[in-house]
């Protein structure tokens, strides 16, 4: 009796002395969880933060049935686009080529008159509230993905920025311009596809419209609708000179 009782004493102690290690060992793997997380939102050497962790959802989640419209996009992603930081986020699966690709099928399918051996053109699209001559990244971005499709559908796009020359210089070599006095005013066009930008809540309504360039008749249009998400993730290139407004004015920097 005497040893049972001298037997359980030990095991009591010997209890009591594990516990506080394992106290220790859970506080030190709580700490490590929360340096992880704080690891997480701290920027890189790059000064990329990632914030893919920050709401808590995980990737699967966020990729459920209910998250994803019907061309593939995530309609909730879970980092928005910011103007003055890049930010980790989810991947889209669709860009602005998969929207174009389906208005360039509704265009198709309601083209008249427009043939295999009609050359077209192909112009940016401009904003519906300006003067019609001021557009964006999406509007440039949009009008070359359609001559992509276009030429998909064996249309004769015809290029008009395209010179006579190829134009070396210390940053690249070019055969494009957007210098009037480069290209050609005899350009065989006989349809142009032209359209408009709205901006819209969530996103931008676009028109888009076929025109005989010498009657203005439309013999082709289509509308979609673009989410702001799928907008946002057309980045300016840094190298690109952006015009500058100096007391009101525009000022346009030359060549």
């Amino acid at each position: 009796m005497k040893f049972i009782t001298v037997l359980s004493m030990f095991l009591l102690l010997g209890g009591c002395s594990v516990l506080p290690s394992m106290e220790q060992m859970f506080a030190d793997s709580a700490n490590e969880s929360t340096q992880t997380n704080l690891a997480d939102n701290e920027p890189d050497s790059n000064g990329v933060i990632d914030v893919r962790s920050h709401s808590g959802v995980s990737h699967s989640a966020v990729l459920d049935a209910s998250s994803i419209d019907e061309f593939g996009s995530i309609t909730k992603p879970n980092i928005m686009s910011h103007a003055t930081g890049a930010y980790k986020g989810m991947p889209l699966t669709k860009h602005v080529g998969d929207y174009v690709r389906n208005m360039a099928q509704d265009l198709v399918a309601n083209m008249e008159y427009v043939t295999e051996r009609t050359p077209v053109a192909v112009t940016h699209f401009s904003l519906i509230d300006s003067d019609l001559k001021e557009t964006n990244l999406l509007g440039q971005q949009m009008a070359e993905s359609f001559v992509h499709e276009f030429h998909k559908f064996r249309m004769p796009v015809v290029e008009f920025k395209a010179t006579q020359f190829i134009r070396v210089t210390e940053t690249g070599d070019f055969v494009l311009s957007r210098d009037f006095l480069d290209l050609k005013n005899d350009t065989p066009i006989q349809y142009v596809l032209t359209g408009t930008m709205t901006k819209h809540q969530g996103g931008f309504l676009i028109n888009a419209r076929m025109l005989g360039m010498q009657s203005n008749v439309i013999v082709a249009s289509a509308q979609s609708f673009i989410p702001f998400y799928i907008v946002d993730a057309l980045l300016p290139s840094g190298s690109s000179r952006q015009n500058e407004i100096v007391d009101g004015v525009r000022i346009i920097r030359g060549d």
